[in-house]
């Protein structure tokens, strides 16, 4: 079930729906690090060469576009392995976020509960070493039911698709929505310079695909 329908949450996560995920997925267990992104500019596949305010090595590589992921780091990954990753989609992210494979299954805030608790992720109020001071290494956390790493708080996550406001005849296969030249594209997860409630499995943000930041990076996926 993606979104909410909790009266006080924000329009943009209704109405609350059923999606299916119809084949098997693989799922980066971390962000992609700055030592992986080093490799594609080493290699000569990646001309952008991001900053590195926090160190480089594991931490999740930063300052990265929308675009620099697609046009760069995918493409490269691509030649390299000879398999084929890509972004999430937005709904493949909110499956892979919850943890959970029944709609039965409790839909709560955070795949933990429905309370930020202690140490669980990086983020303002989060009872981290890292709160809103910058990202953790990636792994510095407990893994999901899925063991995923940092699907909430520390950076946000770019994904496939564009940003509509509300979920309004969005796909219920699990793809994306339709690709429009130059739209917004959806940012989910939250960061470390968030609060609790933007770290929400269901919490939904946009930017520019040519936006760059300290606390969005992205992670890759393929199906099986």
């Amino acid at each position: 079930m993606m979104g909410s329908s909790k009266a006080g949450d924000r329009a943009n996560e209704k109405p609350l729906h059923k999606v299916t995920v119809g084949k098997a997925l693989a799922v980066g267990k971390f962000h992609v690090t700055f030592a992986e992104w080093d490799a594609c500019v080493a290699a000569g596949g990646c001309k952008h060469r991001p900053t590195d305010s926090w160190g480089r090595g594991r931490q999740p590589v930063i300052d990265v576009s929308w675009e620099d992921a697609t046009r760069e780091y995918l493409p490269w990954l691509n030649r390299r392995t000879g398999k084929t990753y890509r972004l999430l989609t937005e709904a493949e992210w909110e499956y892979s976020a919850r943890g959970v494979t029944s709609v039965s299954a409790a839909h709560t805030v955070y795949p933990w509960g429905n309370a930020i608790g202690q140490n669980r992720a990086n983020c303002r109020g989060c009872g981290s070493q890292w709160d809103a001071r910058q990202p953790a290494p990636v792994g510095s956390f407990a893994a999901n039911a899925f063991g995923l790493h940092d699907m909430h708080g520390n950076l946000w996550q770019w994904v496939q698709d564009c940003y509509k406001d509300s979920y309004a005849d969005a796909p219920s296969n699990g793809q994306a929505t339709s690709d429009v030249a130059s739209c917004h594209r959806v940012l989910r997860g939250g960061s470390w310079f968030n609060g609790a409630v933007e770290v929400r499995s269901a919490e939904r943000n946009r930017s520019e695909p040519n936006a760059r930041s300290s606390n969005i990076g992205f992670r890759v996926a393929r199906m099986l």
